[in-house]
């Protein structure tokens, strides 16, 4: 019996050392669940009798519990090492910050408030001690803020980093750790699948598909996830983070290119030459010209901070620390940007509900400096919240947390503040044709503002704009000439959305003036006539180096020399009033063309009239073997005033050939999109 004993008491001391070496080997390579497990078992067979080795091994569980969010079982094991006295300040601090995360408010405001007294001037006591005082008062007084857990992309695992991508903002790319992720094994340091990015699509009637696995290159056996995507929707940013049974290894950012509708295999975006730190968490900025991450490489004010690095067209440049106010002792993570150009990004050091909180970081225009703002509950709660996508312009979107989840799981929400919000939409297309997406357009406005924005495929653009604020939008392109508008927004007390539109003239190609009546069987212009003959000189005034031939056209009927007449005395009158109206005689040519260029059909009008073809051309033949009702359609069509561009450098030269106002420098503003941060608001 004696024997039996100590044989059992010998292969349990193995069993427990066992533990202990797998245990440091899973923490070494950060395999946190793992460790947990093998310091767990370390533990209950410890006995009881030996205090110290019971509170060391219940601080390594504590430690691991805490990385994989299992925040009650890290509380309990904080609190066995606390009874055993094998914890230091800085564990306690670890453990109070637990009891916010676990919303235990009051047991969290006695904790900071004992280590007020050795730590006076410690950051995260500090903001603690606020968090656990005002957190109540915060939940209770709420805000505009409404959110709804989001089923249909959730799991029983973790689902998190929701991006919304596309212009209409109809797919939602985020990361899941569920069953159907590639490869077979459990992480060893989460102990679910490794996450991949998935992706869901909204239907014309607003409805969400059930998420897919993203069948493309860039998700692999390691773990994805925290995407985003460049201004040009071209490139996905992506945090990977591969294993090696032998080496810690550090998460990474990828970056995917698009080709037509697949990502390709994700490639490494090196930001240092350290290879011994996490760069997590990417993020561009709204005018494309900055990349920001999370990393914990040295230079940083503690724990995880943000970052960022500008993106140039042969690299990235520098990297450099935000600094404060943004970043704090604790972690700052899961930087994201609103389309004005707020930064959001959630944090755990400065005071909140517990856990990450989300912070809107915004600047000010004149010197530069963030200010931080808390939005409150219940977009924040006392678990981890992080990871905002936009909708557009509004104040709605996605995000993510693990509220009210027992086992730490990160689940999708969205958020909506019914804010008031004034926003512009342009539209850029050309005349009697289709969108521009190759447009740009220049923004200045009277509170000094100098903007160059893109539009999106469909030839728009959004922007929000600021009450009682006036703008002057120029729309380009190149072989089209330029348009603007302007517009000041009103101070209302409602959200509303102003639409502009900018139809661009071709330079190549003769442009329909729509609108432009004429007295039967004369060359008298009607009253009707005058918006369309206004809004053509607005565009010359617009455009004063060129010179255009202004043509009137007749449809087949009456005789040659009749319908030349008439169309050269139409063309004469259009001119005329152009003259009558500022426009340099010397920029017009009338030319009355009768019957002799019949209507060349573009694709645009055949989605008027489908009966019709592209480059159909409208001639008496081709009139005559259409129906009665079609024919008179034709010569309607063909009866029509249009322009045409001779010349785009009309009075930019001198005599000698020499540019007659040489561009001059001109000092910079102090808005201008050069500038960090530029937005509208």
């Amino acid at each position: 019996m004696a024997f039996t004993i100590f044989a059992c008491i010998s292969l349990a001391n193995c069993g427990l050392e066992y533990n202990l070496k797998k245990g440091e080997e899973h923490l070494a390579l950060g395999e946190y669940y793992d460790a947990a497990e093998q310091f767990k078992q370390a533990y209950l067979k410890t006995p009881v009798k030996e205090r110290e080795n019971r509170g060391k091994r219940a601080l390594k569980m504590a430690i691991c519990y805490d990385k994989i969010n299992a925040t009650p079982k890290a509380i309990s094991a904080y609190a066995n090492a606390i009874r055993y006295k094998q914890t230091s300040l800085n564990d306690k601090i670890n453990y109070a910050r637990l009891l916010l995360k676990n919303g235990q408010y009051k047991m969290a405001e006695k904790e900071f408030l004992e280590l007020k007294d050795s730590l006076p001037e410690n950051i995260l006591v500090t903001n603690g001690l606020i968090s656990a005082q005002k957190a109540p008062l915060w939940k209770k007084q709420g805000s505009r803020y409404k959110v709804k857990r989001m089923d249909i992309f959730n799991s029983r695992r973790d689902d998190y980093s929701p991006m919304l991508y596309g212009d209409h903002h109809d797919q939602l790319f985020f990361t899941s750790t569920r069953n159907e992720s590639l490869g077979d094994d459990l992480s060893s340091i989460t102990g679910t699948k490794t996450g991949d990015i998935y992706v869901s699509l909204k239907d014309d009637k607003g409805r969400w598909s059930r998420p897919e696995v993203l069948n493309s290159g860039v998700n692999t056996t390691f773990d994805e996830g925290a995407c985003c995507f460049s201004a040009d929707g071209r490139e996905m940013y992506l945090t990977q983070c591969s294993t090696d049974p032998q080496n810690p290894r550090y998460a990474q950012i990828v970056v995917s290119q698009r080709s037509d509708a697949t990502w390709g295999k994700g490639a490494v975006v090196e930001l240092t030459r350290d290879t011994l730190s996490s760069y997590a968490h990417p993020a561009i900025s709204p005018d494309g010209k900055w990349l920001y991450f999370t990393s914990d490489m040295p230079g940083g004010l503690g724990g995880l901070d943000i970052w960022r690095a500008r993106i140039t067209p042969t690299g990235l440049g520098g990297v450099e620390n935000l600094g404060t106010p943004i970043n704090t002792p604790g972690d700052e993570e899961f930087p994201t940007f609103r389309p004005n150009g707020e930064l959001y990004f959630s944090s755990n050091g400065h005071p909140g509900m517990g856990g990450l909180d989300i912070y809107i970081a915004k600047t000010d225009p004149q010197t530069h400096k963030y200010h931080i703002s808390h939005p409150g509950y219940p977009l924040n709660s006392e678990g981890d919240d992080f990871g905002m996508t936009f909708e557009g312009t509004l104040n709605q979107g996605f995000f993510c947390s693990n509220r009210k989840d027992g086992r730490g799981y990160d689940h999708i929400y969205s958020f909506n503040n019914p804010e008031i919000v004034q926003t512009v939409k342009g539209w850029v297309y050309e005349m009697d044709g289709y969108e521009l997406p190759a447009a740009e357009v220049y923004i200045i406005s009277n509170n000094g503002l100098n903007k160059k924005v893109p539009v999106l495929s469909d030839g728009s653009f959004n922007i929000i704009a600021q009450p009682g604020v006036s703008y002057l939008m120029m729309a380009t392109c190149k072989g089209f000439l330029n348009h603007k508008e302007e517009i000041t927004i009103p101070k209302v007390e409602e959200s509303q959305e102003y639409t502009l539109q900018f139809p661009l003239a071709s330079i190549s190609a003769p442009v329909l003036i729509d609108n432009i009546f004429y007295e039967f069987n004369k060359a008298t212009l009607t009253s009707q006539s005058q918006q369309a003959l206004d809004q053509l000189v607005n565009l010359l005034n617009e455009n004063p180096h060129v010179t255009i031939e202004l043509r009137s056209h007749c449809d087949y009927k009456g005789t040659r020399e009749y319908n030349k007449k008439l169309s050269q005395q139409r063309a004469e009158a259009v001119v005329n009033y152009l003259i009558k109206h500022g426009i340099d005689k010397n920029r017009l040519t009338a030319v009355g063309y009768g019957k002799e260029k019949p209507k060349v059909i573009r694709k645009k009008l055949t989605e008027k009239y489908p009966w019709l073809k592209e480059n159909d051309v409208l001639t008496e033949d081709f009139i005559r073997n259409q129906t009665k009702e079609n024919q008179d359609i034709c010569n309607q069509l063909n009866r029509r005033t249009e322009f045409v561009v001779l010349r785009t450098t009309y009075n930019l030269f001198d005599s000698k050939g020499h540019l007659k106002h040489s561009p001059s420098g001109q000092k910079k503003n102090a808005q201008s999109d050069e500038d960090f941060n530029v937005h509208f608001e």
